[in-house]
C-alpha cells in the first residue's frame, strides 16, 4: 500500500528547480520592462544564472515566459493590497496601491504587444489576472469608503480602467512621473463628494 501512496502522491519540486524558476520569473519581468517583449532569452537566462535549456525547460515558449511574468507582477500587486490594509489606514492603502499600480504598469507596458496579442487570442490566465485585480481594488476601495474618506460606489472596474488610461495616456521620457500626478490626481478625485 505505501508504495501505491507514495506513486498517487506527487513529489514536490526540488528546491533548486524553484528557485530557478524564480529567478527566470524575475529576470524576465526585469528584461521586459527595459527592452520589451523582444528583450532575448539569453539574457534573461543569463541574468537568473542560469543556462539557456534551463530556461527552456521551464518555459517552452516566449509567450509562456511572458504569461508567467506578468502572473507574477499581478500576484506582487494583489497581495499587497492586503497587507497595505493591515499595516495602515484604508485611504491610505489605496492611495499606495494606485501608486504600486504604475509600477505594475510600467514592467506591463514592455510586455503590452506579446499581452495584447494573448488577449485576442483570449488567453484565460489574463482574464483571471483581471479579475484578481478588480478583487484586490474592490477590497481596498470598500474599506476606504467604510472610513468615509472616498466616496462609496464606484466600481473597482471603472478605477482600474482610469488607472489604466492615466498610466497609458503618456510616453517617452519621464511618462512614470506623469503617470503618478495622473493617478495621484484621480486619488483625489475619489475623495470628492466623501462623507468623512
Amino acid at each position: 500500500m505505501g508504495a501505491l501512496e507514495n506513486a498517487a502522491s506527487p513529489r514536490a519540486p526540488r528546491a533548486d528547480v524553484v528557485r530557478n524558476r524564480a529567478a527566470l520569473v524575475d529576470a524576465a519581468a526585469k528584461a521586459f520592462a527595459e527592452h520589451g517583449a523582444d528583450a532575448s532569452v539569453e539574457d534573461v537566462a543569463r541574468r537568473a544564472n542560469v543556462g539557456i535549456g534551463t530556461l527552456y525547460r521551464h518555459f517552452p515558449t516566449r509567450d509562456a515566459l511572458v504569461l508567467a511574468a506578468h502572473r507574477r507582477e499581478v500576484d506582487v500587486l494583489c497581495a499587497s493590497a492586503d497587507e497595505l490594509l493591515a499595516t495602515t489606514t484604508a485611504d491610505e492603502a489605496l492611495a499606495t496601491w494606485m501608486q504600486q499600480f504604475v509600477d505594475y504598469v510600467a514592467t506591463k507596458r514592455g510586455m503590452a504587444s506579446a499581452l495584447e496579442t494573448m488577449i485576442d487570442a483570449g488567453s484565460e490566465p489574463l482574464v483571471d489576472a483581471r479579475s484578481d485585480m478588480v478583487s484586490a481594488v474592490g477590497r481596498l476601495l470598500a474599506a476606504a469608503a467604510k472610513t468615509g474618506r472616498v466616496r462609496g460606489h464606484v466600481a473597482p472596474e471603472n478605477l482600474l480602467r482610469a488607472m489604466s488610461g492615466h498610466c497609458l495616456a503618456t510616453d517617452g521620457v519621464g511618462w512614470k512621473d506623469q503617470a503618478r500626478l495622473l493617478v495621484g490626481l484621480l486619488r483625489d478625485g475619489l475623495r470628492y463628494g466623501a462623507t468623512h
